[in-house]
């Protein structure tokens, strides 16, 4: 097949693997990145796949793809776009829709105690991860997590059923619309990465173990770094809450 991937970060880069080794022609939309993450534009460079760091555009695609495939995409697509595919284009995101649609899904999964997230492959349309369902899967979050952990077991095992997902859409699979009520959070770090009073215990600990993910800052409590819920305490024991 024809493909362009919209893609960033390592699940980006896995995706353009696992699209060569299986033979398709392939074209990259993605971004600049920081030493801290998977380079996506190096790798295209290293395999020679042709690439843009512009977003993507009906004015500016090589060819008319039969399938969009969107892996940790930073820019939202245009229904013109969706369009000149015949919504043959799908997206991958981190929790299971409706829940936390948008940004910081894991994140947020882990603040408000919930006892699994997952992932969902899911059409794009005009809204925000909205589209139908093609395939999603619930992984449980563990009490020892941290966001780096999570996360990285959930992408991992997303990556496993990639291509499943895009056999589904090239086949034509209708997807299934979402059911319950959708939650969603915006861009940004929750609370500006600061332990709220007002939280209990539990939300705390949850809150530095969401925290994690270097080289990110760690949670912070009145301008003190904490790393864990014990150095939290300890704040409190020794007196040295400024």
């Amino acid at each position: 097949m024809r493909i362009i991937l919209c893609g960033y970060h390592w699940t980006g880069c896995k995706a353009l693997e696992l699209l060569l080794e299986e033979g398709h022609e392939v074209y990259v939309y993605t971004h600049e990145t920081e030493n801290c993450i998977a380079d996506l534009e190096g790798l295209c460079m290293k395999k020679n796949v042709k690439y843009s760091l512009d977003k993507i555009e009906v004015g500016n695609m090589p060819f008319i793809p039969d399938v969009i495939c969107s892996i940790y995409y930073r820019w939202m697509i245009k229904q013109d776009v969706i369009d000149i595919v015949n919504g043959k284009i799908f997206n991958l995101h981190p929790a299971l829709l409706p829940k936390y649609r948008g940004c910081s899904s894991v994140t947020w999964a882990m603040i408000n105690g919930e006892k699994e997230c997952g992932f969902t492959y899911h059409y794009i349309d005009k809204g925000c991860d909205t589209g139908k369902i093609i395939l999603q899967k619930a992984i449980k979050i563990e009490d020892f997590d941290t966001q780096l952990t999570l996360y990285n077991r959930v992408m991992f095992e997303s990556m496993d059923y990639f291509l499943e997902a895009l056999s589904l859409v090239e086949k034509g699979y209708k997807g299934v619309a979402q059911k319950g009520e959708g939650t969603k959070y915006k861009r940004g770090c929750p609370m500006e990465g600061r332990i709220e009073d007002s939280m209990d215990d539990g939300m705390k600990e949850r809150f530095i173990r969401a925290m994690c993910y270097p080289p990110y800052p760690a949670a912070q409590y009145h301008e003190q770094e904490v790393r864990t819920y014990k150095e939290l305490k300890d704040l409190f024991a020794g007196g040295g809450v400024k």
